[in-house]
């Protein structure tokens, strides 16, 4: 089987879509990633490497390209850049956050042009003839434009096809919320942990996080997680792993679960769908 995953930056693939990558290449399966931009507004943690963000050398998105390929070298996965050509490592650039001053620049991946966009994500569905194609749901997520831009792109490329692939959307059920939050608070010391933050029970849901009916595929993998992880650790830039735990800029603790929720997606609307329970994404 081949299996797209479709993300807007580097390090998404392997937070949100880690474990499934990893058990699916080291079952022996052809996988394949889609990066829509290089993460050229993302925010450096290492102080040794923060003059290569945007406000001082503006070389992020290099490096993070680096951090990309060493990470999709340890999931097993063939990666792809949206519109990358011989003289330009990606077509668009990172947008930044709602509503920031990055989003309004002309090559910003949420200004582009969609029928292009689209053109360039079927050339690599073509290339690539995916049995599954896997990208975020329709509120990106946790509601960052890329994301969004990432999941209507990836939707309205396959929605064009005469036999689409299988569609999914990644997904957190609630229920895990609740358990990852109460592992965060009785295993990470934020004393101890560098002054990390401990999620609270009642603290905010992303769009992401839903009802448990709403998710009815399951993988949880153990290679998987372990490969998940190593990738994460590829990601040097942007998280920072522990031992069963990650932080990205914000040093909120959060858990390696080692489980990924999905849910069918209907590429013609945007939106999940009911689907069977069960485990994994091949039927």
């Amino acid at each position: 089987m081949r299996l797209l995953f479709v993300h807007a930056h580097p390090d998404d693939e392997s937070i949100a879509t880690g474990v499934a990558i990893g058990a699916y290449a080291a079952a022996g399966h052809d996988v394949h990633v889609l990066t829509c931009t290089l993460g050229e507004q993302g925010e450096v943690i290492p102080p040794e490497l923060r003059h290569l963000d945007a406000d001082h050398d503006d070389a992020l998105g290099e490096y993070r390209l680096g951090e990309l390929r060493a990470a999709l070298g340890q999931l097993g996965a063939t990666g792809h850049v949206l519109g990358a050509g011989l003289l330009n490592p990606s077509r668009y650039r990172d947008s930044g956050m709602a509503g920031s001053p990055s989003a309004r620049r002309p090559d910003a991946f949420v200004r582009a042009d969609l029928g292009e966009a689209i053109t360039w994500a079927r050339k690599v569905i073509d290339e690539v003839a995916p049995d599954i194609v896997v990208t975020y749901d329709n509120q990106g997520g946790y509601a960052h434009p890329d994301h969004i831009q990432a999941h209507r792109v990836a939707c309205a490329a396959v929605a064009t096809m005469a036999s689409p692939p299988t569609m999914y959307a990644a997904l957190t059920r609630r229920s895990w919320v609740a358990q990852d939050r109460a592992w965060v608070a009785a295993h990470v010391d934020a004393a101890t942990s560098r002054g990390v933050t401990i999620p609270g029970a009642d603290d905010p849901l992303t769009a992401s996080m839903v009802p448990d009916t709403l998710v009815p595929r399951v993988v949880q993998d153990a290679e998987g997680a372990r490969r998940q992880a190593a990738a994460m650790r590829a990601h040097a830039t942007q998280i920072v792993v522990e031992d069963g735990w990650f932080t990205l800029s914000n040093l909120v603790a959060a858990r390696l679960s080692g489980r990924e929720g999905y849910a069918p997606l209907d590429p013609r609307t945007g939106l999940v769908r009911p689907g069977p329970a069960g485990e994994g994404l091949i039927p």
